[in-house]
């Protein structure tokens, strides 16, 4: 798997990206952010691929499997590249070939847009990496 963002602007990458989440910043975690109320989530959740709700509500799970240990590895330094540049960090756990990533914001105890933002860019990556062979 060759992991590494596309921005090549052609239309079929364009129709996927539907709500532009991958082109926006995520915000500082304080004070003023709010939980997002279920209908906005509702309303987000399918620009996130494969990503779903926990039975809490409260996260945003991601289960992905790779044919080796390196691969997996790859992505998880990917993702921490993304959790770096965006300052918003998944909890990640890695079981030899599985990685399951979850994200929500630890200061409102729940959902932001920020842990939607950071949940495109890593479907993004592994979008682009499916593509990329």
């Amino acid at each position: 798997m060759n992991l590494r963002f596309h921005d090549s602007g052609e239309e079929d990458d364009v129709r996927w990206l539907g709500s532009s989440l991958v082109l926006k910043r995520c915000v500082a975690c304080n004070g003023d952010l709010l939980r997002l109320e279920e209908a906005e989530v509702s309303r987000l959740l399918p620009s996130v691929g494969g990503w779903r709700r926990s039975e809490s509500g409260r996260e945003l799970i991601r289960e992905v499997r790779f044919s080796a240990f390196t691969e997996a590895m790859s992505f998880i330094g990917a993702v921490g590249w993304i959790a770096h540049t965006e300052d918003h960090h998944p909890d990640i756990e890695c079981y030899h070939t599985r990685v399951v990533l979850r994200m929500r914001t630890h200061a409102v105890d729940g959902l932001t847009e920020n842990d939607f933002i950071c949940a495109a860019k890593i479907e993004q990556l592994l979008f682009v990496g499916d593509r990329a062979g």
